[in-house]
């Protein structure tokens, strides 16, 4: 699949993967900060933002597609770096084409299963993606009418102003959203469980890059028993935590974290 993808700056090239109900346009903010050191490339993963939409989403399309972009794009290597399920991309691309990376940098996600996770966080994502299927795209005349609906299921503003970001807006007034959420309703189990330490061969632990992981300190997404898993599948790895953040760790802490990742793929 050809991904839309933007990109900004100069120097050495690193692409940013997005999380689920992302986009390239959410990274922008931090794009800039980078740009004055690297070419950050910034895709849109399929049946997100601008990106096409299919009838497939799993982690092993979305490495393909990846390498689909670099291949098109002329990229040997490239700094990856990845959020949340764009970590997981990030991390399955690792393990099937190393001599394409230069470093990796995984922000808020380990490499084990979130099913339990996602169920037991209120709103979970399905209430999410339902609440968004659900939210009368059809008869709304505004954003506000919109907004109003998703308030039912999703009290935090801060994520239904993050949602609606995925809002389109046709010729004719009416809206739709960019995501794709038919295919990610119905395959959200495999976006949660996938990438886990099962995926992985513990005889050939992952060598060829450095590796650094980045997580929020009110996250519960990286925890303190996860670092053995990280450190052996990713010997040597580096861990930052970002004080005061939460999974959304770069839009809450975009200075902060920007400084971690220029720290660490700058050298």
């Amino acid at each position: 699949m050809k991904l839309f993808y933007r990109k900004t700056g100069s120097g050495r090239p690193m692409i940013i993967m997005h999380g689920l109900y992302g986009s390239s346009d959410n990274w922008m903010g931090v794009a800039k900060l980078l740009s004055d050191r690297f070419e950050v490339w910034l895709p849109d993963l399929r049946n997100h933002g601008r990106s096409p939409h299919d009838d497939n989403q799993n982690y092993e399309l979305m490495r393909d597609d990846i390498r689909q972009m670099m291949d098109d794009t002329g990229l040997e290597r490239a700094v990856l770096l990845g959020h949340s399920m764009g970590g997981k991309v990030a991390m399955c691309f690792a393990q099937h084409h190393p001599d394409r990376i230069e470093k990796i940098i995984v922000a808020d996600i380990a490499p084990k299963s979130y099913k339990d996770l996602y169920r037991e966080e209120s709103p979970n994502h399905r209430d999410i993606l339902y609440s968004m299927k659900n939210a009368g795209l059809s008869i709304a005349k505004t954003r506000r009418d919109i907004d109003n609906i998703l308030e039912d299921t999703i009290k935090s503003r801060r994520v239904r102003s993050f949602l609606m970001k995925n809002l389109d807006r046709r010729d004719d007034g009416s809206y739709r959203w960019t995501l794709n959420l038919d295919v990610l309703i119905r395959e959200l189990d495999n976006i949660m469980d996938g990438v886990n330490t099962n995926c992985f061969d513990p005889a050939f632990p992952l060598t060829g890059f450095p590796a650094l992981f980045i997580r929020g300190e009110k996250s519960p997404y990286i925890n303190d028993e996860d670092i053995e898993t990280i450190e052996r599948i990713f010997p040597g790895a580096q861990l930052v935590t970002i004080e005061g953040a939460g999974h959304w760790l770069h839009a809450e802490k975009p200075g902060e974290f920007a400084d971690a990742v220029r720290t660490f793929a700058g050298r």
